[in-house]
Order: structure tokens, then C-alpha cells, then sequence
């Protein structure tokens, strides 16, 4: 198990990459991003990002705040209405029209096997714990995914032989679609390709 790592020390670290590295910090700290893969406004994503505490708030607070909002974006991605996202609720689920209706836009608590249900419908990351953790460890859950991409150890073969060549690694994976091991397996079929093979000389 990886030590647990605090919102402030990822920020630390990875502003230590970012200027290592000379990447972009807007590209990292998008704060229109992480709001929309957290559900947390905008508002306190800057509050964190600099260091700041977020709003005090409850559990019941935090998950009616972030229902609404992934409710909202998942209106907003398939174009249905509310009474749609009620009614398939209410067939998937099993409650009431109403009752789905009013915890899709932040009227209600859910309980737990609920909300359990709801984190599979909606497909959010880490189950019902995203709609209930505080605010700096949702923040801190997108983190640090990005941190471990950044941090490729110096020792890399391969990551130190590209560099002699001029390639960062670290540009590959700037907007986190591809993990470190995808990049490795696509450099090494590249360097395949144009290094000599057994049994050849090379030009």
C-alpha cells in the first residue's frame, strides 16, 4: 500500500515537476477541469489550489451539492430532461419518480445503499466516496494520478535514453491519456523500428 500523500504535499510535489519538468501549471491546475471531475465549484477548487481551506460543510451537504451537479452534467452530456433521468432512476432503481427527482437535484439525502447505487448509475470514480469525501481529498483523488505520471525516476533506461535524444516523456503524458506503461510500449516499438536488429549493420 502507497503512504498516504496529503493535498498539500501532492501540490508541493508537483509544482516541483511542473517547474522541472517546463510544463504549463495551467494544463495541471485547470481549475474548470477538476471542478467538473470532482463536482466541487469552481470557487473551491481555487481555495485549495492556493493553499486555502475549503467551506466548512457536512457529509449530507457535500452529497446533495455533488448529486446536483452530476446530475446536471449528465443532463447536459445525453440531453435528456430531469423527468427522463427520474424515470430511468426509478426503473433502474426502484424508487419513486419523485423521490429520484428531488435527490437528482439536490432536495434530498440519499441513504447509503442509495447512494451506493447512484455512484454505479452515474459511473463516478471511487463509488459513493465521491459524493462524500471532504473537499481537499476529492481534490487530492485527482491529483494524484497526474503526480505519478510526472514522476518517471531518473534511473529510466529508456526515459534517459530518449532524453539524450531530445524527447520528453513527460510531454506525452501532459494531458493524461496515456499512462506511463502505454507510452513505454509505443517508444520501444518506435526505437524497434529504427534501430538495427541481430544480424544487421547498421547504416
Amino acid at each position: 500500500m502507497e503512504p498516504y500523500i496529503s493535498l498539500p504535499e501532492t501540490l508541493q510535489r508537483l509544482d516541483e515537476l511542473i517547474n522541472e519538468q517546463g510544463l504549463k501549471r495551467a494544463d495541471i491546475f485547470d481549475s474548470q477541469v477538476l471542478a467538473a471531475r470532482t463536482a466541487l465549484p469552481d470557487v473551491v477548487i481555487g481555495r485549495l489550489l492556493k493553499g486555502r481551506k475549503p467551506p466548512a460543510d457536512s457529509v449530507n451537504e457535500r452529497v446533495c451539492a455533488r448529486l446536483k451537479v452530476v446530475s446536471s452534467a449528465y443532463l447536459a452530456r445525453t440531453g435528456k430532461r430531469m423527468s427522463e433521468l427520474a424515470a430511468d432512476i426509478h426503473a433502474e432503481l426502484g424508487i419513486s419518480d419523485v423521490w429520484a427527482r428531488n435527490v437528482c437535484e439536490g432536495k434530498k439525502t440519499p441513504n447509503i445503499d442509495l447512494l451506493h447505487h447512484l455512484a454505479a448509475y452515474f459511473g463516478v470514480e471511487d463509488g459513493e466516496r465521491f459524493f462524500t469525501a471532504p473537499a481537499d481529498e476529492a481534490l487530492n483523488r485527482v491529483l494524484l494520478p497526474t503526480l505519478r505520471q510526472l514522476e518517471v525516476p531518473e534511473t529510466d533506461a529508456l526515459a534517459l535514453l530518449l532524453r539524450q535524444y531530445g524527447v520528453e516523456t513527460a510531454h506525452m503524458r501532459q494531458d493524461g491519456s496515456m499512462t506511463r506503461e502505454q507510452i513505454e510500449r509505443v517508444l520501444k516499438g518506435v526505437l524497434q523500428s529504427v534501430l538495427p536488429q541481430e544480424g544487421e549493420s547498421g547504416k
